[in-house]
């Protein structure tokens, strides 16, 4: 198969996918979703529809099935060379076949192949999978429907990925979506969010623990559908046993009773209070071109590097005095701050601020697994524990080698994940984090990125947990198999699910005890649950199935670490697995071939890939890329134009000597043009005046473009050679000089957030100087500061205590991105014994208009 990325060009080609209904239970912590895709053939030929497309990292796909006509054929899981050749054999003889199979790269890309739907016929799909909602900082439980499948960057030499990608622009995507949700719980609801537009909330019983939702209408597929559901006290631990299945035999996984267990470990608060002042922090930025995106559509949004940027600063500012850090950022290449992690003081501070502040997205593409192994191979600072902060849009190709180096080198570090951005692959992102023992976080929609990566530097500033275990107490005639990998990581209110299976009979009134025992600061603690081994009703094989996700991901990558040693045991363990529990891995995929069908279906296949939708154009991967969405990549049959073949690594890579030059020169070309607006995506499908340049014609449609389309047109274009390489194609040269526009005045950069303003001038100690910087982010003359003062009063001392009541005052709704530099302004206080504390306390709020008690401040 022919590995491209490529993008519907402005010709109207018929497409066969006309429609997604999307319906989501959520029981608890753990959704079911079915999808059902309604195709149709409108053409005078028999059809091969292909539609790859995104789906949540850790989803169990349980269940496939077609419907054409009045027939219904329900897919069975079967060895994927198996399922492959099967497929290709029905097509051959004329039959109606469908496949399912997950991509080799990254478990959250799927591909579903549509064979022989003959002219005029429809056909519904129907796609069952089974998901764990995510614990966020504000205890909602996330869901997230990927709409949004982003170009994932492929490193020059690595294997491109099975799957071919079409990408449109969102708002161009020609089929709909509708979707709606019930939502169930032994805990009142007290609210669901989303990042897009809902009809009300509809409560169906008077406890409000059941309630309906759905997306109002007129959704547009310019972003990731996300859910946060909101559950009266959350953190209440539960376990869930679930009968086996009738038909299956006793003693296998879906035979035996399965508990699902889940633990929110709560901590003495002795302990938590106190945060570690040592450790080695490694911060990963990503600065591939897709980082000058803004993080939403809206075109007010700041970028991710400018977002970055910001954290950042915060991360400096909260750092404890005595611990040691170092930045990298990445894109084709890698570059540091420091040869080595340094102690942190007021000069190394200074000098990595420096270095952040001109930080841009400027690298080209993502190449995360060279950094990772230099951080790797760099020797552990004794007494110092590594904790390594990962930022990215996620847009990698290789996701399982890098989720594997990460487990490799859990022992010596913990490592906190961040997905930035529409379309962030959450295997990438949750992988990283669940295999180097630290904490995911998304940032999408309106959010901030600050408050989320502060809560996971409070996250690495508790003390690690060591010695964790897991004990079960049972009745003697079950005995208990776990399906979970062993628990590395615990957090204080942070959810953690392990899966068992229970062999052998009991009393319905029997009950079993859990207890998850570790070492917390040299203090043992323990956690204890009991629960009853009734199993419960109407859960039908969710939990099983999720069980069996869950072994079977831990075998795919038992696999990967021995490939070459064994002699495919595990493997086959997989496959069986698969089969057995009809849950998708990496080894198996879902064929239905349809038998029934008498009449051998005649004539050509003709192939189409459907679009994916993709938020922007993306700077990062493959300049070329770009180019060859833009300029006219012919409809999904026909050849790739010699400038785009030059991009064949699926995703975009760009050749070696494109990026050797990229790379040398840093770009120099200033920040992206910000990103289409709906109504320029919109011109450039209208079909009606003038050509725009006779370098467009071959390849594309001869339907012309109006002089108003030209210069929405000019902008997408613009965006795309921004970063083109050098030697591109004379084509492609002809086509910039054949466009005339006038420019476009650049966007007027916001004022600097107050704020970030006042963190910026706390120095590495947790002091703010009193200096007219300070007086200006007060909002006061240098003079009146200097004038409240009281008479005794150290003026380093005056200054912080203004500080800290001036966060407390105005910035409470902010409070999670300045608590941990507050409170080492408070322990620099402390430190000082300064004898005026209370007098400048109730000077500063005289002079500020507030009332801050002294105690709030921590002091």
């Amino acid at each position: 198969m022919i590995n491209r990325c490529g993008l519907l060009t402005l010709q109207k080609e018929p497409v066969p996918l006309k429609s997604i209904e999307v319906e989501l239970e959520v029981r608890d912590h753990v959704a079911t979703v079915v999808s059902t895709l309604n195709y149709e053939n409108k053409e005078d030929k028999p059809l091969e529809a292909v539609f790859v497309f995104p789906l949540p990292g850790d989803a169990a796909v349980c269940h496939f099935s077609a419907k054409i006509g009045q027939t219904q054929i329900v897919a069975e899981v079967k060895e994927k060379q198996k399922a492959h050749e099967e497929y290709d054999d029905a097509l051959s003889c004329g039959q109606q076949a469908f496949l399912l199979e997950e991509s080799d790269q990254s478990p959250d890309i799927f591909s579903l192949s549509v064979g022989s739907l003959p002219p005029g016929e429809s056909a519904s799909i129907r796609l069952e999978y089974v998901t764990e909602l995510a614990v966020q900082a504000d205890d909602g439980l996330r869901f997230c429907l990927p709409a949004v499948l982003n170009p994932r960057y492929q490193p020059q030499g690595s294997e491109g990925a099975e799957v071919q990608v079409t990408s449109v622009p969102a708002s161009l995507v020609p089929y709909s979506l509708s979707f709606s949700a019930r939502v169930s719980s032994p805990r009142p609801i007290s609210k669901v969010e989303s990042n897009c537009s809902l009809d009300p909330l509809q409560y169906l019983n008077t406890d409000q623990t059941q309630a309906t939702v759905k997306l109002a209408a007129g959704h547009k597929f310019d972003r990731d559908v996300e859910l946060l559901i909101y559950y009266k006290d959350a953190h209440q631990p539960t376990a869930v046993v679930e009968g086996g299945q009738a038909s299956a035999e006793p003693g296998s996984l879906m035979g035996d009773p399965v508990v699902m267990v889940s633990l929110y470990p709560e901590f003495p608060q002795s302990v938590m209070s106190s945060m570690a002042s040592c450790g080695e922090f490694v911060f990963l930025m990503d600065r591939s071109g897709s980082m000058g995106c803004p993080i939403t559509n809206s075109m007010q949004q700041e970028t991710r590097i400018s977002s970055a940027r910001d954290t950042l600063l915060l991360l400096l500012k909260s750092l404890p005095m005595g611990c040691y850090f170092n930045i990298y950022s990445f894109g084709s290449g890698y570059e540091h701050i420091f040869p080595k992690s340094v102690e942190y003081s007021q000069q190394t501070m200074e000098e990595a601020l420096k270095t952040v502040e001109q930080m841009e997205a400027n690298l080209g593409g993502t190449e995360i697994l060279q950094p990772l192994k230099h951080i790797y191979s760099q020797p552990c600072i004794p007494n110092q524990p590594r904790q390594l902060f990962v930022f990215t849009d996620g847009e990698v190709g290789h996701t399982k080698e890098v989720i594997d180096l990460v487990k490799k080198n859990s022992g010596s570090h913990r490592c906190f994940s961040f997905g930035i951005g529409e379309g962030a692959s959450s295997a990438l992102i949750n992988g990283m984090a669940k295999e180097g023992g630290g904490h995911a976080q998304f940032i999408t929609g309106t959010d901030r990125m600050q408050p989320k990566v502060m809560q996971s530097l409070r996250f690495a500033l508790q003390p690690a947990l060591v010695d964790i275990s897991v004990t079960w107490d049972l009745p003697k005639e079950v005995s208990v198999t776990v399906l979970s990998p062993p628990i590395t990581a615990l957090f204080q209110g942070q959810r953690s699910l392990i899966y068992a299976q229970l062999t052998g009979q009991s009393s319905e009134a029997a009950e079993g005890c859990v207890t998850v025992k570790y070492s917390l600061a040299g203090h043992p603690s323990e956690n204890q649950l009991h629960f009853s081994l009734r199993p419960a009703e109407d859960t039908g094989l969710t939990v099983h199935r999720l069980g069996a996700r869950t072994l079977i991901r831990s075998l795919e990558m038992d696999e990967r670490e021995s490939r070459g040693q064994q002699d495919g045991g595990v493997k086959e363990k997989v496959v069986q697995l698969s089969v057995q529990s009809g849950v998708s891995s990496s080894f198996t995929a879902f064929i239905a071939v349809n038998k029934d069908n008498s009449e051998v279906i005649q004539g050509p296949l003709v192939r189409r890939n459907i679009p994916t939708p993709f938020a922007r154009l993306r700077g990062g991967g493959s300049p070329m890329f770009a180019m060859s969405c833009m300029m006219g990549m012919p409809g999904p049959m026909g050849p790739p134009r010699p400038m785009a073949s030059r991009s064949s690594a699926v995703f975009g890579a760009s050749s070696g000597a494109n990026r050797k030059k990229a790379e040398a020169r840093k770009t120099g070309g200033g920040p992206p043009p910000p990103p289409l607006t709906e109504a320029e995506q919109l011109a450039l499908s209208q079909n009606s005046g003038r050509p725009v340049a006779e370098g467009i014609s071959a390849g594309t449609s001869s339907e012309s473009i109006t002089p108003q389309d030209t210069s929405a047109y000019i902008r997408v274009l613009d965006y795309a050679l921004l970063r083109a390489p050098m030697d591109m194609s004379a084509e492609a040269k002809r086509m910039k000089k054949g466009i005339r526009f006038s420019k476009v005045a650049a966007p007027v950069q916001p004022p600097r957030d107050p704020l970030l303003h006042l963190v910026s001038l706390q120095e590495a100690s947790g002091c703010w100087l009193l200096d007219p910087a300070l007086a200006t982010a007060l909002r006061k003359t240098n003079k009146e500061v200097e004038k409240s003062k009281p008479e005794k009063a150290n003026s380093e001392v005056w200054a912080t205590i203004l500080a800290l009541i001036w966060l407390h005052a105005f910035k409470m709704d902010a409070k999670d991105e300045w608590e941990l530099l507050a409170m080492k302004a408070a322990s620099w206080l402390r430190a000082q014994n300064a004898p005026c504390v209370t007098e400048c306390v109730d000077a500063g709020n005289v002079l500020l208009c507030c009332s801050v008690r002294k105690e709030a401040l921590g002091l």
